[in-house]
């Protein structure tokens, strides 16, 4: 008898220090820990990184992955929704950017307000296609096309960088393949049509970054030669898992089908080198800590990307993101290269990268 409550007290202790898990799905206790986290204000806001303080970024980010979470899962506190899109209305500059509310510190304004408009397209509420009109209109001003000065040889034409103030040629500043996706996922979700000239133009950069008629992989920028993480084998950029499932997703925005050669050849890359969360692509020592380190944005990216074109890859991702989340609900990165230590990070990528198995089955 004893031996008994001593058993029961042990298991007690336990689960008040959270050490062991409870019986519910790993997608309803990761809702319910990002929920938790939502701050007074209706924002998330990072204890991590004091440049993602501000929720300017995180806040759609998290919330749009919340959204997909199905109701019989995790039922939608719509209070808490309601508060969230408040948030992202409170934060809108005039002009229709998310992430510059302090100009002197920008919040990553593309990928904000295109993780905003994302959200509020999902979540929409009342008037949401008259809130997302000068966020359109803003994104649409930052593409880079003539519209800034650029021509259609110059190497970042048609992609997004960072944001902010419109650049003109030559400054490119930071351009790459996963802002460009995000816009242009942001942009299919506000419905604008596919004959809009945006996606022809984007066309143009999502291309150029795809290692057609070598390998059919896509490396991260044409403009920024030191931000390819993978590096060059000496004839071209290597390409790797992440901007590879960024390529496929940028493909099927712009329109490509799932039979065009451009997505087949990156579909052929994909699923030959898929694994687990490892990122392949990375060869030599130089990169070895790459694999791990963008292991979330993989799960994620590739999960969607399989999803897509209604491909089951090898690899257990999904057994090992339930095995690997943490008694609180959240997961977190060991590695710190891409913020992906920050639990706000890791546990959306895999909230999308759980959801995209589900659908799979």
């Amino acid at each position: 008898m004893r031996r008994s409550w001593i058993l029961l007290l042990i298991v007690v202790v336990l689960v008040q220090a959270g050490c062991l898990h409870s019986n519910k799905p790993a997608l309803a206790r990761a809702a319910e820990y990002l929920w938790s986290q939502q701050s007074e204000d209706g924002g998330w806001h990072s204890h991590t990184y004091g440049l993602l303080r501000s929720g300017q970024s995180l806040t759609g980010f998290v919330l749009e992955a919340l959204l997909e979470i199905p109701g019989d899962v995790y039922p939608l506190p719509v209070a808490k929704v309601d508060r969230a899109l408040a948030f992202i209305r409170r934060n809108m500059t005039p002009d229709g950017v998310v992430g510059m509310m302090d100009p002197s510190i920008p919040d990553y304004p593309n990928y904000s307000t295109a993780l905003a408009v994302s959200a509020i397209c999902r979540a929409r509420r009342p008037g949401w296609e008259q809130q997302i009109e000068p966020m359109l209109r803003y994104l649409r001003s930052h593409q880079f096309t003539e519209q800034n000065g650029w021509r259609r040889e110059d190497p970042a034409y048609g992609a997004w960088g960072m944001g902010g103030v419109p650049r003109t040629p030559p400054n490119t500043g930071h351009v790459d393949l996963s802002m460009t996706r995000h816009v242009l996922e942001a942009l299919r979700a506000a419905r604008v049509p596919l004959s809009d000239p945006v996606f022809a133009r984007a066309q143009v950069f999502v291309e150029r970054c795809q290692n057609l008629g070598a390998d059919g992989g896509f490396f991260f920028s044409t403009t920024e030669f030191e931000i390819n993480k993978a590096g060059h084998d000496g004839k071209q950029f290597r390409s790797y898992g992440t901007t590879t499932a960024d390529g496929i997703l940028a493909l099927l925005a712009i329109g490509r089908p799932p039979e065009d050669a451009h997505v087949l050849a990156a579909k052929q890359w994909l699923v030959s080198h898929h694994r687990d969360m490892s990122v392949p692509g990375f060869v030599g020592v130089a990169y070895q800590r790459w694999p791990r380190g963008l292991a979330f944005y993989y799960a994620s990216a590739s999960a969607e990307a399989f999803r897509a074109l209604q491909v089951k890859p090898g690899g257990r991702v999904a057994e090992g993101l339930e095995r690997t989340q943490r008694p609180d609900g959240a997961w977190i990165n060991a590695e710190n290269l891409v913020k992906e230590d920050d639990p706000l990070i890791a546990t959306p990528f895999a909230i999308r990268a759980l959801i995209a198995y589900r659908r799979l089955k």
